[in-house]
């Protein structure tokens, strides 16, 4: 290498450190980055709202069928005697507060709620806060329909938070489902100083749903979305939804409360918990159970749904296939002993026909839960006689 390329090669690299140092200047002298904003929670209230608290329990509750002196809690959907009568899981699943509705009429543009659950976990793998533990808002709008307004979205067991804002201006009636898979401990219902709010006492004669998971809630994103709640808004009629997941079985204790409830219809939907042993055994007594209680009350029999994976399952179509034999074959016994007011819903498309209506092939999605009902509504309908 000549002393020629050498110096070169010198003053190339002092050309590079200083051009480094030039820019670790520069750098150092640039003003620092700005913090990103802080996310604001559109549903936390500030602190200087001023709200008018109503405790629910000071006008009570639609879908609450027994009175408050026979509660251990007042969210409770059994009274304090079914603990030791009914199994330990129907009494545990019976402190859910699913389909418990609380109606009232305002004038406020913001409504707030403020509300504990009793059971930490807030959510299930296969249903989402919103379901298990969450508040759902409804209005009916002028031409006197519900319609969805907004869902509480839980993310502590208790919460306090503005429920639906920026409303149009008006009073009108309003509803909050209760969470379909948790207790509750307390609700208050809050409006801005100075707005109306009169809670509306619960309405006579609820159809009573006796069945399983489905019948609970399980999978719907929202309390709302039940078909049993869907059903409740098609007819406005209130609605108690004495679903026990995993636990609906035609069984005689819980008959011995559903008797107890001056219901405008009830509808058993249990196959889903029960086999075909099962159904013979038992559908035939419960119906008896309750129609020598209620001689004139409509009792509408529901086939299983069938899972939606059961296209693919033989082992299931036969199940399905026992199950729907059993129930039809007690149905045909029960009308033929002379037993009135008895309808048979069947099951075969209780989820639609392409797979799609369940989260996880047994339980409903919401679309599934819209497609029963469409399916239950000309039963409901010819049994309430509309």
């Amino acid at each position: 290498m000549t002393m020629k390329t050498i110096a070169l090669l010198v003053a190339l690299l002092c050309a590079s450190s200083a051009g480094f140092a030039q820019q670790t200047k520069t750098a150092a002298k640039a003003p620092a980055a700005k913090a990103a904003p802080k996310s604001v929670d559109r549903f936390a209230i500030p602190a200087d709202e001023k709200v008018t608290w109503h405790d629910v329990r000071e006008t009570d509750l639609e879908g609450r069928a027994f009175p408050d002196a026979e509660r251990k809690s007042y969210f409770d959907r059994l009274p304090a005697e079914a603990d030791g009568k009914v199994t330990p899981a129907v009494w545990g699943l019976s402190r859910d507060s699913a389909g418990q509705m609380f109606r009232f009429r305002t004038d406020a543009t913001t409504i707030y709620a403020h509300y504990k659950v009793t059971k930490a976990k807030l959510e299930q793998p296969h249903m989402p806060a919103t379901g298990v533990s969450g508040l759902d808002l409804y209005a009916r709008d002028k031409d006197g329909k519900w319609r969805w307004v907004q869902v509480a979205r839980p993310g502590a067991q208790e919460m306090k938070l503005r429920l639906a804002d920026g409303l149009d201006a008006g009073e009108r009636e309003y509803a909050i489902y209760l969470p379909l898979y948790n207790g509750v401990e307390f609700l208050n219902v809050g409006v801005p100083e100075g707005k109306k709010f009169v809670g509306l006492k619960p309405r006579a004669k609820p159809v009573v749903f006796y069945g399983t998971s489905i019948t609970h809630g399980a999978c719907a994103s929202r309390p709302g979305m039940v078909h049993t709640a869907i059903l409740g808004r098609r007819f406005d009629v209130p609605v108690v939804n004495l679903g026990f997941s995993g636990n609906g079985r035609m069984d005689q204790a819980v008959g011995d409360f559903l008797v107890r409830i001056d219901a405008a219809a009830y509808v058993i939907d249990c196959l889903p918990n029960m086999n075909a042993a099962a159904v013979t055994e038992k559908c035939v007594p419960l119906v008896k159970q309750l129609r020598a209680a209620r001689p004139d009350t409509p009792i509408i029999l529901v086939e299983d749904r069938r899972n939606t994976d059961s296209w693919l399952k033989a082992s299931l179509r036969k199940h399905h296939d026992e199950n729907h034999a059993a129930l039809k074959a007690a149905y045909e016994q029960l009308v033929k002993e002379g037993v009135k007011g008895l309808s048979y819903v069947p099951g075969d498309h209780l989820y639609g026909d392409d797979a799609d209506g369940a989260t996880d092939g047994s339980h409903a999605s919401d679309l599934g839960f819209h497609r029963q009902a469409d399916i239950f509504e000309p039963f409901i309908k010819a049994a309430l006689g509309r």
